[in-house]
């Protein structure tokens, strides 16, 4: 074969194999079309928007957070957001609380 296939996006495996238009691993028996440009995981907000690097959310909850005085209330806007992989998955800076993370679900795109 002179064509190199990637790892695995689920288990990050070196030892995918074509089979028919979809590659498979061997190793966590994830299967995924090498076509499709989503590398990762797409986050969505409450609404079910698509969320992109940069955007700017509002909160939709008010949100306890540990250590602080008085949570967040809903309507704080929060601009510039990195989405990151994990549970909480956007990362981002608000005023009078610094940087935290927060869950897509709790969130909507202005």
């Amino acid at each position: 074969m002179s064509e190199t296939l990637p790892p695995c996006p689920e288990c990050k495996g070196p030892y995918a194999y074509a089979m028919d238009s979809l590659l498979v691993c061997p190793e966590c028996s994830h299967e995924w079309n090498p076509e499709d440009d989503s590398s990762g995981s797409v986050v969505k907000d409450a609404n079910g928007n698509v969320l992109k690097n940069g955007d700017t959310v509002s909160i939709i909850k008010s949100l306890p957070v540990k250590g602080a005085p008085r949570s967040i209330k809903p309507g704080t806007k929060v601009s510039k957001i990195k989405l990151v992989d994990g549970d909480h998955n956007i990362s981002c800076k608000i005023d009078g609380f610094g940087a935290m993370m927060l869950k897509s679900e709790f969130v909507k795109k202005l």
